[in-house]
């Protein structure tokens, strides 16, 4: 059995040690392009420390004339509310050092949301943070698609599931696309 809290520091480690070495941007790839459309809801978010930065895919959504929303989170008890986000507007402090739009924001029912992780694996399962807001978020929005976005060291052999997570539709790293067959 794999212990979760150990490959956490071991991830952590070696996405800080490349994001160190300046890692290069996250380039768009044509198979989420040909996903976006006008009028469909993808969520982003602001990266914290070494978390691969999605923003030229968000801005490759705004450009297909698609609405971006960004995560808020109040506590832990409480799901996370994908809220509506003018790339313009302020952002706001939140928990576990999260910049997020204002609560006062409309929420949005996201078609593809793009994801941060610690690791992925060829099957395209995550582990995330341990908290389980995107788990409960994809059980939310079970017809969302589910992109990773991370560097290419974060992937692994394999990880360790429980019945609740939900694999990804596909993950986008800086040496391109991944899709689950």
């Amino acid at each position: 059995m794999i212990d979760k809290r150990a490959l956490r520091a071991r991830i952590r480690a070696a996405r800080d040690a490349f994001f160190a070495d300046g890692p290069p941007a996250i380039v768009p790839p044509p198979e989420l392009l040909a996903l976006l459309t006008p009028g469909l809801t993808v969520t982003s978010y602001m990266p914290v420390g070494s978390e691969a930065d999605p923003a030229p895919l968000a801005r490759a959504a705004v450009e297909a004339g698609c609405h971006i929303a960004l995560p808020h989170v109040t506590i832990r008890t409480e799901p996370m509310r994908f809220l509506a986000w003018d790339t313009e507007a302020a952002l706001h402090a939140g928990p576990y050092g999260l910049s997020q739009p204002t609560s006062h924001a409309s929420a949005l029912v996201p078609h593809i949301i793009l994801t941060p992780l610690l690791a992925f694996d060829a099957k395209l399962d995550r582990l995330g943070q341990g908290a389980g807001y995107y788990d409960r978020a994809f059980a939310q929005f079970p017809h969302a698609r589910r992109i990773g976005v991370a560097w290419s060291v974060q992937q692994v052999d394999s990880l360790p599931t429980d019945p609740w997570d939900m694999p990804l539709h596909a993950i986008i790293t800086e040496t391109g696309w991944s899709e689950r067959r």
